[in-house]
Formats: structure tokens, C-alpha cells, sequence
């Protein structure tokens, strides 16, 4: 299968993507092709970054890409497909979107029949090849498509195969997390100056902090709940501020900010 990737869209989910994929080794920047309806200075911006060759048609990029990826937002994929009409060959292309809430009937149902469609939820992590990302598979997908699509995902962070309708809970915890994660370390730091360190200094204790804790999970394979316990002895520091963090409902806030997330993308979801 040719491996050329043609993406429609050029924001930060495109570019971590296409970050990811060329500094892995996936594809040459010279076979990456982009384009974008609206905001052309972006398109410069990947070019001078990365490297990649951008069109300004969709007839362009699907003469010169093999694997079409949709990195748009969900409320411009109508839109996407009207544009596509007449272009995609189901002989030759492979579907692979991003987009939130787009369903594989609703794609399936807005391209040739046969056309083979990947559905996937990456995070921004995937520019540094940290991303967690799930993928579900449309009906004609064939084996060679598939393995493709995780090579491609597999190559810029871990990947899981889901079933279609776990996807919008994927979107509420690894889709949106990132950005939870980076909300709690603003936390972490804004206290660390309230508490009379320096900004730089209070950075670089929180990101490593966080690494750290990470690499703990990697390495140890023990649950969260075992390595908060190891370090949460009785009467101690820890304890105070786990003790602080549960009666301001930090769980109930994580979990509640993953629900709303989840219902966001399902009330975004594109259906046949």
C-alpha cells in the first residue's frame, strides 16, 4: 500500500502528527502532503518546520497521497466530504480520521463504497511520540490497511485497538488528558511561587515531578493506588495534602471533567 500521507486540516493535531510520524521514520518529509481551506500562513509554517510539500486543492492531494487523513474539526468534515466527491478511489486510498465524533457509517456513507476507513483518537503527545491513541476499523479494511494504520500510530506513542463505541470514552481520557495534565502542573506551579520559590525553579521541580511519577508506573508496573500509598505515610506531609485534595473532590473533578468530555464528543458525533 502506498504510504505517501496527504492531511486535510494543518492545526495543532495535524502538526503533532506529522511531527511524530517523520521524526519516527515513518514516512520523508518530502512524502508528506498538506493542505487547508482557510489560514494558508499555516500551511507556510509546516513547510519551514517540517519540511512537507502543501496543495491548495483536495484534487492535489489525492492524486498525490495514498492515505488521506482528516485532521479537521468535526463541524468542517461535511464539508470535507462534499470536497472529496469524485476524488477518493477506493482501490487506491485509506481513510484515516481524526476528527472527533466523525463516525466510520457516517464516513463509509460519504465516500465510495469500499473505501477503506481508519478511525482514530491520538492525543498531541504524538509529536514526541508519547501519544496514547485507540483506532477502530470501518468494514472493508484489509489486513495490510490496518497494519499500516498501526504502524503509523504505533510509531508515536502506544496504541490500542477499541471497538467504535468505547471511542468517546477515549476522547474524555486520553483525547482531552493531555491538556488536564499540563492544567494540573500550572496548578502545581503557581503554588510552588505562592510558596516562595521561583517560577523556573518551581517548573522544573513540577515537570520533573511529573516524569518522574510517570516512569514510576512504567518501570515498577504497580497500580496508581499502590505507589500513592508507598508514599503517603500516616500524619505526614503527603498525607495533608492528599487529605486537602480530597475534601476539595480532586477525584470527583478528574472523573467529572473525563465524563463531560465523553458526552462533548457524543453530542459532536457525525452519523449516517
Amino acid at each position: 500500500m502506498e504510504r505517501k500521507l496527504g492531511f486535510i486540516g494543518a492545526g495543532a493535531m495535524a502538526e503533532a502528527l506529522i511531527g511524530g510520524v517523520i521524526t519516527a521514520g515513518i514516512v520523508a518529509a518530502p512524502d508528506v502532503v498538506v493542505t487547508n481551506r482557510r489560514q494558508r500562513e499555516r500551511l507556510a509554517a509546516l513547510e519551514e518546520a517540517w519540511g512537507v510539500r502543501t496543495v491548495t486543492t483536495k484534487r492535489a492531494l489525492t492524486d498525490e497521497a495514498g492515505v488521506l487523513v482528516l485532521a479537521v474539526k468535526p463541524h468542517d468534515v461535511p464539508v470535507v466530504m462534499r470536497e472529496l466527491e469524485g476524488l477518493v478511489d477506493p482501490a487506491r486510498h485509506l481513510i484515516v480520521s481524526v476528527a472527533a465524533g466523525v463516525t466510520l457509517s457516517y464516513l463509509e456513507g460519504n465516500l465510495p463504497r469500499g473505501t477503506q476507513v481508519v478511525r482514530a483518537m491520538p492525543n498531541t503527545s504524538c509529536r514526541v511520540k508519547e501519544s496514547a491513541t485507540a483506532v477502530c476499523f470501518g468494514r472493508w479494511v484489509t489486513p495490510e490497511a490496518r497494519n499500516l494504520a498501526l504502524e503509523i500510530f504505533g510509531a508515536v506513542g502506544e496504541v490500542v485497538v477499541v471497538e467504535e463505541d468505547a471511542i468517546d470514552a477515549v476522547t474524555g481520557l486520553s483525547g482531552s488528558g493531555p491538556a488536564y495534565v499540563y492544567y494540573l502542573l500550572e496548578a502545581l506551579v503557581d503554588a510552588g511561587v505562592r510558596m516562595g520559590l521561583s517560577r523556573d525553579v518551581a517548573g522544573q521541580l513540577a515537570r520533573q515531578t511529573l516524569a518522574g511519577a510517570a516512569k514510576m508506573l512504567e518501570d515498577t508496573g504497580e497500580a496508581p493506588a499502590r505507589l500513592r500509598e508507598m508514599v503517603t505515610s500516616p500524619g505526614g506531609t503527603t498525607m495533608a495534602g492528599i487529605t486537602c485534595l480530597e475534601e476539595r473532590g480532586f477525584r470527583q473533578a478528574i472523573m467529572e471533567a473525563v465524563r463531560r468530555a465523553t458526552e462533548r464528543s457524543r453530542e459532536l458525533t457525525l452519523t449516517d
